[in-house]
C-alpha cells in the first residue's frame, strides 16, 4: 500500500511538472513575440506541420508541430451551416477531403463524415477538426495564428473564451486600422492582433506608420514580390524596436524570392537575408524543421 501511495504521489508530481513546463514554454514564446527588441526568430508552421504526412489543418498537423517544438501554427477557419468554426483552408472541401461542396452549406455532422487527404492527395483516417478541438490540442503547448477568421470572429472568440486560450491567439487580417478598431475593438485588449500588409503598395510607408499610430501592433505580416524592392529596408527602419516583422517563406512571390525552395539551395541568401537585412523575427514556413535547424545553427532559436 505504501509503495502505491509513493507511486501515486510521484505520478501526480510528474503530471504537475509536465503541465508547468508546457505553460512556461507558451509564456516564453509569447514573451519573445511581445518583445520588439528580441533577437530570437519565431517559427510558424503554415496550416500546421503538414509535410510530416499529416493533412493540413488537422489535429495531427498541430500535434506534429508541438512535438517538433515549433513556436506557432497558422490555421484557417470557416464556419459550418449550423454555426461551428472548423479548420479548413479553401472554403470548399473538394481539394482536402473525399467530399464536395462548400463547408457553409454543410452541418458539422456532415463535415465530420469526411476524410482528410495528405499532401500527396491520399485519403487518411483524419477528420476536419473543430476550432475547439484545435485550441484544446494547442493549449499550453503552442501559439496559434488564426487566418480567415475576421468575419466570424464573434463566433471564434466564444470558442477562445470557452477553451481559455486567449493567451495563445494571434489574430490577423488585411483590413485597414479603422475597420479593425470598429469591428474588433471589443477584443483588441484580449488577443494579439496583427495586420497583413502588402508592402509593394505605393503608400506602404504611410500605411504602416498610420497603422502603428492607431493600433501599435505587436507585429506586422509583410508581403512583397519584387526581389529588387527597397521597401523591406524602409519598413524595417519604421518598425525598428517598435513591432516585429513577420515574413512568409511559403513561395517566392510573398518574400521577394526568399522562400523555402530557395533556402534549400542557400539558406543564408533566403532566410538569412530576411533575418539579417530586413530584421525578420517571425517566419512562416512550409518547411519548419529545416528552418529550425538553420536558426539553431545561428544561435537564433533554442
Amino acid at each position: 500500500m505504501k509503495k502505491r501511495k509513493i507511486l501515486f504521489v510521484c505520478l501526480l508530481f510528474l503530471c504537475f511538472y509536465s503541465e508547468l513546463a508546457k505553460a512556461q514554454r507558451v509564456d516564453e514564446i509569447r514573451k519573445a513575440l511581445l518583445n520588439p527588441k528580441t533577437d530570437k526568430v519565431l517559427v510558424v508552421a503554415h496550416r500546421g506541420f503538414w509535410r510530416c504526412n499529416a493533412p493540413e489543418n488537422s489535429l495531427a498537423a498541430i500535434d506534429s508541430a508541438i512535438q517538433a517544438k515549433i513556436d506557432m501554427v497558422e490555421l484557417d477557419i470557416y464556419k459550418t451551416k449550423d454555426g461551428h468554426p472548423v479548420l479548413l483552408h479553401d472554403g470548399t472541401v473538394d481539394r482536402t477531403t473525399d467530399g464536395k461542396g462548400s463547408v457553409s452549406d454543410m452541418t458539422l455532422a456532415e463535415v465530420k463524415q469526411l476524410h482528410l487527404r495528405d499532401k500527396e492527395g491520399n485519403l487518411t483516417n483524419h477528420r476536419i477538426p473543430t476550432l475547439e478541438e484545435a485550441l484544446l490540442k494547442a493549449k499550453g503547448n503552442i501559439m496559434v495564428n488564426l487566418d480567415k477568421a475576421y468575419d466570424i470572429f464573434d463566433d471564434v472568440y466564444r470558442i477562445i473564451e470557452k477553451t481559455g486560450t486567449a493567451n495563445l491567439i494571434v489574430m490577423k487580417s488585411d483590413r485597414p486600422a479603422g475597420e479593425v478598431k470598429r469591428d474588433l475593438g471589443a477584443y483588441l485588449d484580449k488577443i494579439i492582433y496583427m495586420p497583413v500588409v502588402g508592402i509593394d503598395r505605393p503608400d506602404a510607408e504611410r500605411y504602416v506608420k498610420d497603422y502603428w499610430k492607431q493600433l501599435r501592433p505587436v507585429a506586422f505580416e509583410l508581403c512583397y514580390a519584387d526581389p529588387a524592392s527597397n521597401m523591406p529596408l524602409k519598413i524595417k527602419k519604421i518598425l525598428l524596436r517598435k513591432s516585429l516583422c513577420w515574413y512568409n517563406t511559403l513561395w517566392a512571390s510573398l518574400a521577394g524570392g526568399h522562400d523555402d525552395e530557395a533556402a534549400r539551395k542557400d539558406p543564408d541568401k533566403s532566410y538569412g537575408v530576411l533575418i539579417e537585412e530586413y530584421r525578420a523575427r517571425i517566419l512562416q514556413t512550409d518547411d519548419p524543421i529545416y528552418l529550425l535547424n538553420y536558426l539553431r545553427s545561428k544561435g537564433l532559436h533554442d
